[in-house]
């Protein structure tokens, strides 16, 4: 069996930051690129010590840091990302715990053991798992979506984790549990389908010496912690399951409200999270938003609310976990007391409209002034209302929150109306002076163009990030710290609005003249920075151009074109970017900037087109609303 892990070409190209084709034209032009040691006539593998030696005598791969060199070996190498970090995983812990690691089962990843020992040795073992559990969870091919750690974070803060025992039924590799011991969880335990990835999870929670445990099986059929109760449960459940065991399961006991219908999948886990609840326990479950809504489950769905089960319903931006174009919702569960009275109220939440940064604390204080006080009135318009049981149990027992709301008032006025209109009509009488004046070019589209690592790595701009959270649970967020721009600032092109929580892993002021790309996003955007005092955030790249080489705005109309968001795109299909791919034209800096003035220009209108965009919905809807309501009339309706 082979000793050394192998390369296809289209993991050579993202090793070395370059297109398939550039890969094609090394095997043909230069005689000594390394030959085929496996594979097809299609598809080649070569074998990765030689190529990475061949690419560092040519100049054209990358100085990586010990993690990143690590992870791209390791990803290579073996079959499963999760079988072979699992792998690693349990080489470090052995390490921590002073054993003698046995050498790893797979031949692949013995070449691979010089480079985790000097991980472990700069970082602990704790740090280096950490590090490779960051690259694995970004999602990629052949990797699962983990749930985002603000969501995650929000889940187990609404719980309420911080001091006891916490179970995920659904584990995946763990992202809730960390959030969990990162919100002060005494001990975690967990259960996952997926063995590679019950390993990572389990892992995690040793190497950071949390008392407790992940199982591997199946949560309904095989429920590993039958009869036991927690104090909290934070859960990300598979969607649309339909063979989830529900004729083997009939008579359940922890159906405590009722048989689950074969059709609601969702409500057997909500119904398997109240039953390893201890009282007054609490459980947040991210659901689809049809659960909320779908005929079939509207007599769970009563059962819940009328045994005080249900407490909230909270519906989220789109894009918080995956599938990103999907509302999803959260329910928080609370176990009764038997002999308690149930409660008159339940919280429905709306935060469909806003980012999940920006809009994560308001939901946190509406659920926590909802639990002090649950027999209140609650009423935040368009965004909270404590709505009463007895109307949520009508015929639909209908929870989607939207649709509980109550109606926006004072805002409709007939002067908010006109002020509306006139701020859009002021705004499309200067598109026809914000619109780009471009002619066809003469010549034809040509010209010679250069990757952003080959840009790179001749000096003409200086690449950095995308940054990621802290391994470790980070300091205390500041009140009064600089702003972050983050993904969604950049897709929407607002300044910056979220704030150091303390879980940066660096602190990278941007500088004017930058240019921010999102890693992972529905289509390729560049934003030049305009202002400085922010930071970088998450999941952003960071290109700080070479003034003499490069003009900024040029490079971010270059980035954003469609063809190198193909160029970029990870696999068709994806939303994540290498913006190392994307393709530069080569241009004299003064033809640069002449192209950067245009590409500013089309930002402006852009930017106008969007806030036109937006005023004419907020129009239509408060001229619908004030007509339904008789707040205004049509002009010449008589008195």
């Amino acid at each position: 069996m082979q000793e050394t892990p192998t390369i296809t070409a289209a993991e050579i190209a993202r090793l070395a930051g370059v297109g398939r084709a550039a890969v094609s034209n090394w095997r043909k032009r230069h005689v000594d690129f390394p030959a085929p040691v496996g594979g097809t006539a299609a598809s080649p593998e070569f074998d990765l010590t030689q190529v990475e030696q061949w690419l560092r005598a040519q100049g054209k791969l990358p100085e990586l840091a010990t993690a990143e060199r690590l992870w791209r070996r390791l990803a290579a190498a073996s079959e499963s990302p999760a079988a072979g970090l699992a792998a690693v995983g349990a080489l470090l812990l052995a390490r921590q715990r002073g054993q003698r690691p046995r050498r790893p089962a797979d031949p692949h990843l013995k070449p691979l053991l010089p480079d985790i020992d000097a991980l472990a040795d700069e970082l602990g073992p704790q740090g280096a798992f950490d590090e490779l559990w960051q690259r694995f969870s970004a999602p990629g091919p052949g990797r699962p979506f983990a749930t985002p750690d603000d969501l995650a974070d929000l889940m187990v803060e609404l719980a309420g984790v911080g001091g006891g025992s916490v179970l995920d039924p659904a584990a995946g590799s763990g992202a809730t549990l960390r959030a969990a011991v990162r919100s002060g969880c005494t001990s975690a335990y967990g259960q996952e389908l997926d063995e590679d990835l019950a390993r990572l999870a389990g892992l995690w929670l040793a190497l950071r010496e949390v008392p407790g445990e992940v199982c591997t099986g199946d949560s309904l059929r095989a429920d590993a912690f039958a009869g036991r109760t927690f104090d909290a449960i934070v859960c990300h459940p598979p969607f649309g399951v339909t063979n989830w065991g529900d004729e083997e399961l009939v008579h359940d006991p922890r159906w405590i409200v009722g048989t689950t219908p074969r059709t609601e999948p969702e409500l057997a886990w909500a119904q398997h999270a109240l039953a390893h609840l201890r009282v007054g326990g609490h459980a947040v479950l991210l659901m689809p938003p049809t659960v909320a809504s779908r005929r079939a489950g509207r007599r769970i769905r009563a059962e819940l609310l009328r045994r005080g089960a249900l407490r909230a319903v909270i519906a989220l931006p789109p894009g918080a976990a995956a599938p990103h174009g999907v509302p999803l919702h959260l329910w928080v569960l609370r176990r009764p007391a038997p002999d308690a009275p149930p409660p008159a109220r339940a919280l429905l939440v709306d935060a469909a409209g806003a980012d999940l940064t920006e809009t994560g604390p308001r939901i946190l204080a509406a659920w926590r002034a909802f639990t002090v006080a649950p027999e209140a009135e609650v009423e935040e318009a368009g965004f909270a209302r404590a709505v009463p049981v007895i109307e949520l149990l009508d015929e639909e027992v209908d929870l989607t929150p939207a649709r509980r709301q109550p109606a926006v008032e004072g805002k409709a006025t007939g002067e908010h109306l006109v002020r509306t209109r006139e701020r859009l009509a002021a705004i499309v009488g200067d598109l026809p002076a914000l619109m780009p004046q471009v002619t066809p070019a003469p010549e034809g589209p040509d010209g010679e163009f250069l990757s952003v690592g080959e840009l790179a790595r001749a000096g003409a701009l200086q690449l950095i990030g995308p940054i990621r959270a802290a391994s470790a649970e980070g300091g205390e967020p500041s009140a009064g710290g600089p702003p972050v721009l983050t993904v969604q600032d950049v897709l929407s092109g607002e300044g910056p609005s979220g704030r150091d929580d303390g879980r940066l892993g660096q602190e990278i002021p941007l500088a004017v003249g930058d240019v921010v790309v999102p890693m992972i996003a529905r289509q390729l955007t560049a934003r030049v920075v305009t202002t400085e005092g922010a930071l970088l955030g998450r999941n952003l790249y960071l290109l700080r151009p070479n003034p003499a080489a490069l003009d900024p705005w040029f490079l971010a109309g270059q980035l954003r074109t469609s063809a190198n968001e193909k160029q970029a795109s990870s696999l068709s299909g994806t939303l994540r970017f290498d913006i190392r791919r994307a393709q530069v034209r080569r241009l004299s800096l003064d033809e640069q900037r002449a192209h950067g003035e245009a590409f500013q220009r089309l930002d402006a209108f852009e930017a106008a087109m969007r806030q036109a965009a937006s005023l004419g919905a907020e129009l239509v809807q408060l001229t619908a609303d004030g007509l339904a309501r008789g707040a205004v009339r049509p002009d010449g309706e008589s008195r």
